[in-house]
């Protein structure tokens, strides 16, 4: 799945056989769940890792296996419609059925929208969402956009722990996978918030947020570049008044679930973990809540914050 590998003009450029180097190493170090769990220990999925952490294949091996801990907590790919459906029925988050003109899957975001008071019923959604994105993505495409209207938001929506925990999920479970995120029409009370929230995202993520206006010539242009503009919601500017239907959103993901149902044999079971990763699993008997492990994730963060101060 060879390709040039470059994050940005100051990085090293991997050639193929260099790639395959790397690879090889990291699953040396992973052991057998590196063939075990094919999805996670991809090529592919092991390439945006190394991107995610500039090649350091120590800082990788320990992201994966932590992303393999979260997946046996967290249990993405088992997660259907009937476990969200309520968190969906203001389309606060959606996927959109539709691409961007690079075929990458969207993601529309509207905090302004939000009908639950449940941090994990939240996340939960965000991330059926995203793995429905990945598995939905236009030819030749891993990475997806985010868009995000701000209509409705007001302070009562702001929430630093949602924030990081989306943060620590995107960026450490989905590495790599966030093409852009286009921020619209954020109102002065975000625009206050964000320097909270720079320091725990990450440069890579960072360079990837746009803030858009709709009042100003030179983010329409950006709009258009990237988006068929026939096809974008008219929130964003585009032509498409339809909107959210719930019903038919509803329709839709009922049915990728049952075509789905039958990709999810190469998940991970704790009934037969891998030695080589037992020490960033769970003990037989032993159940953690997304929540807990989220919480255990920030305090480590926090103590490595601490460590480079």
């Amino acid at each position: 799945m060879s390709k040039k590998f470059r994050a940005n003009a100051k990085e090293k450029i991997w050639s193929p056989e260099e790639q395959q180097s790397l690879i090889c190493q990291i699953k040396k170090q992973i052991g057998p769940a590196a063939d075990k769990y094919p999805t996670l220990f991809s090529e592919a999925s092991m390439l945006r890792f190394l991107g995610a952490n500039n090649w350091n294949i120590k800082k990788t091996t320990k992201m994966l296996k932590d992303a393999y801990k979260w997946r046996l907590v967290f249990k993405p790919e088992k997660i259907q419609w009937e476990d969200i459906a309520h968190e969906a029925e203001t389309g606060e988050i959606y996927r959109a059925d539709y691409f961007d003109k690079h075929g990458r899957s969207i993601v529309v975001m509207r905090p302004g929208y939000e009908n639950s008071t449940s941090n994990e019923g939240k996340i939960k959604y965000l991330v059926y969402c995203i793995e429905k994105a990945i598995k939905k993505m236009g030819s030749g495409q891993d990475q997806m956009v985010w868009l995000i209207d701000f209509q409705g938001y007001t302070k009562s929506k702001l929430s630093l722990k949602i924030t990081k925990d989306v943060a620590h999920i995107l960026q450490n479970c989905y590495p790599e996978r966030l093409g852009l995120a286009i921020l619209y029409n954020p109102p002065k009370v975000f625009e206050a918030f964000y320097p909270m929230v720079r320091p725990i995202i990450d440069q890579k993520m960072y360079e990837k947020v746009k803030f858009v206006y709709s009042n100003d010539p030179q983010c329409r242009k950006l709009i258009e570049s990237i988006f068929d503009m026939d096809k974008l919601e008219s929130a964003f500017g585009g032509n498409n008044k339809v909107g959210f239907d719930y019903n038919t959103y509803a329709q839709r993901m009922k049915g990728e679930d049952m075509n789905m149902s039958d990709l999810n044999s190469g998940c991970p079971h704790s009934s037969d973990l891998p030695e080589s990763l037992h020490e960033h699993s769970l003990t037989d008997g032993e159940s953690e809540s997304s929540e807990e492990y989220l919480h255990e994730c920030h305090l480590n963060d926090e103590i490595t914050l601490g460590q480079h101060q």
